[in-house]
């Protein structure tokens, strides 16, 4: 696995635990979880068209009106 044999990734989890700290270590591991899941999930869907109304104005009039 990309050269790094067992030794290599306990002390990088050694070291990882040390920075990050046992609390942290769950949240993190779930926002890695969540990050992963949307990632295969805008992977395998289709692209949505957006669709915007009428009434909205553009982005660049708004630009210019608040430089004014």
């Amino acid at each position: 696995m990309f050269g790094i044999g067992m030794t290599e990734l306990i002390v990088v989890l050694v070291i990882i635990l040390v920075i990050f700290g046992a609390n942290k270590l769950p949240e993190i591991g779930s926002g890695m979880g969540r990050a992963i899941k949307n990632f295969k999930k805008a992977t395998t869907e289709p692209e949505e068209i957006e669709v915007s109304s009428k009434d909205k104005e553009p982005a660049e009039s708004k630009e210019t009106k608040g430089s004014s």
